[in-house]
């Protein structure tokens, strides 16, 4: 059977045959999923915070779409990456997901992510130093390395590059300014030191590309100096962009932060929906 329209990737001289509209879909399930947790919210759900997701899923949904097929363009791929790993991730987190979920779950789902929520290993890779490593020093590896090249010839390499930056991107939007519940979340001026660090770094990056254009990134067998240069310069002034608004939303987040006296919001929900007593829910605060 042959669906009629274009390839859905492009990439670096190779093409992924598949529908058009396939990359599209996850984005439609996290809107459309949203949407309906949203509607059974039985105290009601901020419109902000469904604004701001749609925006968020509007964002990936560019991403993948109208700039997805821009083949052997480096700027179309840094505009992805400015996209997928700094833009639509703040709008994903402002729309406080896992509250929601928190919200309107049935019992025992609720207590599966309060225990996650207090694991161990999150709170390590949700350290606002981790995921700034995990975020700029990811994009760090794939442009210093062959692992730029090897996405070209692999679509599904390309394509796990493209899930990271999603990921790592929210995840450091998370740790930083998220109205989610974050236990043990640092203070503000280890969140603002990380925020700092990780824009410095991807500055320097922006500069050391745009500086050694001709050579980087590795193992490219044709490769454009002036196309990577101006891919540098949407890196350089997208990130600050991008790092403007998380820092907005981080300093909203601490001044509407509750009174410092009572236990933090975050520990709260989590005790509210993840103790069981006697196989029903308790709160304890």
């Amino acid at each position: 059977m042959t669906v009629a329209g274009p390839p859905a990737f492009a990439h670096g001289g190779h093409v992924a045959e598949g529908p058009s509209w396939f990359p599209l879909l996850p984005v439609v399930l996290l809107a459309v999923g949203y949407l309906l947790a949203a509607v059974r919210d039985p105290r009601g759900w901020d419109h902000r915070r469904t604004a701001a997701w749609l925006v968020g899923c509007a964002l990936l949904a560019v991403a993948v779409g109208p700039i997805a097929p821009l083949p052997d363009d480096p700027r179309g791929h840094m505009a992805q990456h400015l996209l997928l790993g700094m833009l639509a991730p703040l709008g994903l987190v402002l729309g406080a997901p896992v509250t929601l979920l928190l919200r309107v779950a049935p019992p025992p789902v609720r207590r599966v992510v309060g225990r996650l929520l207090r694991a161990r290993p999150l709170h390590l890779i949700a350290h606002p130093v981790t995921a700034a490593l995990l975020s700029t020093g990811g994009l760090a590896l794939v442009l210093l390395t062959p692992l730029y090249a090897a996405a070209e010839r692999h679509s599904a390499l390309h394509h796990a590059l493209h899930l990271h930056y999603v990921a790592a991107g929210y995840l450091f939007a998370w740790s930083l300014a998220g109205p989610d519940p974050a236990p043990r979340r640092p203070g503000l001026a280890v969140r603002v030191g990380a925020l700092l660090g990780a824009a410095a770094g991807h500055a320097v990056l922006a500069k050391y590309l745009y500086a050694n254009a001709e050579t980087l990134p590795p193992g490219l067998t044709d490769r454009d100096p002036a196309a990577f240069q101006s891919a540098a310069q949407l890196m350089y002034y997208g990130g600050d962009l991008a790092e403007l608004l998380l820092a907005v939303a981080l300093f909203a987040t601490w001044y509407n932060r509750p009174d410092r006296l009572r236990p933090p919001r975050s520990t709260r929900l989590i005790k509210k929906f993840a103790s069981p007593k006697d196989g029903s829910l308790t709160q304890t605060s």
